[in-house]
């Protein structure tokens, strides 16, 4: 067989790597720039001959080099930034001869959203192949690029789209790839009827707003969230953004005239003068979020999974015990922070929660000393919850209001390096799900030995079981119920992996008293 398959656009032709056909760098959408910046995607222009994916696209203009994209053992990789970045990546085991659309003629696909802050980031990040998912798990994986930073969550209706979006165009791209999937998938091997789509931090951001919004309707059947939550801005929220944007521009304000001959590299650079100076910075310190916009997203998305928007996906969802310690590294204000400090941040991140109250509770419960505490450990034990764990119960709660019940879990694996400061970091599972412990250079971060690679067996064989079944149980794991808000089940991934009713939940409960699980009712 030739690996020569026929898409939107033209020809492809992958490669053949051992016992899996790879796909590199195909077009999903046209090259947003230009006019088109600032636009929903459009179709990809037809190319002659055939198209060689052997190779990684541009990824999306960013400040911060992604470690992994490239690789000298890897010269398929590629780190080169592009406005013309909409592209995807897939690992199959085999191509069919007669591909048929039919439900169950396929193999599950999981579909890989990247996360970076809505700021950085690539499909074709070490880390995130697809190759050991495929191969262990009998799927067709993909991974996509999408646009990032200004260019791809830049909401401000003074770039007056004709269709009245506001922001959410990387939004738009990640659903203009689903639908690549729902169209193409068949002739890759995949079942385009049994999509799970996965990610983590802003890719775990994403996923939970796609089940939010109309757009990504019937595009997948289950999803999977990791260090996720619905995280959004007010149009009036993300106009501010927008102002700050122009004034580090130099601008009178980010008119559609005035940003379209603004070359990337100059949007970049602004981007991280305002993702510095965040004077307004709540718990989630990002300039660019999605954007409640009333087109793409209608309502907030909590409330519309809270309304059914999501009742026919499966959910798994979980978040990581020291989200937090990741991002105190290389800024030494955050650990030298006193309990005063803790106390007047708390004040300023969550003002509609009581920072007295948020101290006490966890000073009491989860750290379990009461004189001789570290402000930085309180710092990190109310971050993580605050930022990533209750808005992925909340999550839970709103998609469990009918009926799917989810599956959660929580991440409890400490990462050795230096000298064991991170815990249990965001983005350590990483490794462990993706199945890359065994690399040196990622054993710096996971640590190494049997049981690390048992706890990396253990955690990707539930995630190809969800994406085959709905349910993430397997012989290895163990009983595995769904979460529901009195019982609480939740897998623990650690040292002592199994399942624990309401584990650390006592310290959630400041959070939940101000910002209720069900925080959306419906009308």
């Amino acid at each position: 067989m030739q690996g020569i398959v026929t898409v939107a656009g033209g020809r492809v032709r992958g490669v053949r790597r051992g016992d899996l056909w790879t796909f590199s760098g195909i077009p999903y959408a046209r090259s947003p720039a230009g006019e088109l910046r600032w636009r929903p995607p459009q179709p990809p222009l037809p190319w002659e001959g055939v198209h060689e994916a052997s190779s990684f696209g541009p990824i999306a203009p960013q400040a911060v080099a992604q470690p992994g994209v490239t690789s000298p053992a890897d010269p398929s990789a590629s780190a080169m930034q592009s406005e013309d970045c909409l592209t995807l990546n897939i690992w199959t085991p085999e191509l069919p001869e007669d591909p048929t659309d039919r439900p169950g003629s396929g193999r599950p696909v999981m579909v890989w959203i990247h996360g970076g802050g809505f700021t950085s980031g690539a499909g074709s990040v070490f880390l995130y192949r697809g190759d050991h998912f495929a191969r262990n798990g009998d799927l067709v994986v993909v991974t996509i690029n999408y646009r990032l930073g200004a260019l791809g969550f830049l909401g401000t209706r003074a770039l007056g789209d004709p269709d009245g979006f506001i922001g959410n165009w990387g939004l738009h791209d990640q659903v203009a790839a689903l639908r690549w999937v729902r169209d193409h998938i068949a002739q890759f091997g995949g079942d385009a009827h049994n999509v799970t789509v996965f990610g983590e931090s802003a890719g775990g951001f994403s996923v939970a707003t796609l089940m939010g919004t109309p757009a990504g309707a019937g595009l997948f059947r289950r999803a999977i969230v990791q260090s996720g939550g619905v995280h959004v801005h007010s149009i009036f929220e993300a106009e501010r953004v927008a102002g700050r944007l122009a004034s580090a521009l130099g601008l009178a304000s980010c008119s559609r005239e005035s940003l379209l001959s603004v070359p990337f590299v100059e949007l970049v650079a602004a981007t991280e003068v305002i993702a510095r100076d965040r004077p307004d910075a709540g718990l989630i310190p990002l300039a660019y979020l999605p954007v409640v916009d009333g087109r793409f997203l209608p309502t907030h998305p909590l409330q519309a999974v809270e309304r059914g928007a999501a009742a026919d996906v499966d959910l798994l969802i979980g978040t990581n015990r020291d989200e937090l310690t990741l991002f105190g590294l290389g800024r030494p204000e955050m650990s030298a922070l006193d309990e005063p400090g803790v106390i007047r941040w708390a004040a300023h991140a969550a003002p509609d929660v009581p920072s007295e109250q948020l101290i006490a509770a966890y000073r009491r419960i989860r750290l379990g000393r009461a004189e001789t505490v570290d402000p930085h450990a309180l710092l990190v034990a109310i971050g993580s919850d605050g930022v990533f764990r209750w808005p992925s119960l909340q999550l839970a709660a709103a998609h469990g209001a009918h009926g799917r019940r989810p599956y959660v879990y929580l991440f409890e694996w400490e990462s050795p390096a230096f000298g064991g400061v991170l815990g249990a970091s965001h983005a350590l599972e990483l490794p462990f799900v993706f199945g890359v412990v065994h690399v040196p250079a990622v054993q710096f971060f996971t640590g190494a030995g049997d049981a690390a690679d048992e706890l990396s067996q253990r955690m990707q064989r539930a995630w190809t079981a969800f994406a085959h079944t709905g349910d993430p149980a397997h012989a290895g794991l163990g009983e595995w119920p769904t979460w529901d808000p009195r019982t609480r089940s939740t897998m623990i991934f650690g040292p002592q992996t199994g399942k624990v009713d309401r584990p650390r939940d006592s310290e959630l409960s400041v959070w939940e008293r101000y910002r209720p699980l069900l925080a959306g009712r419906p009308d």
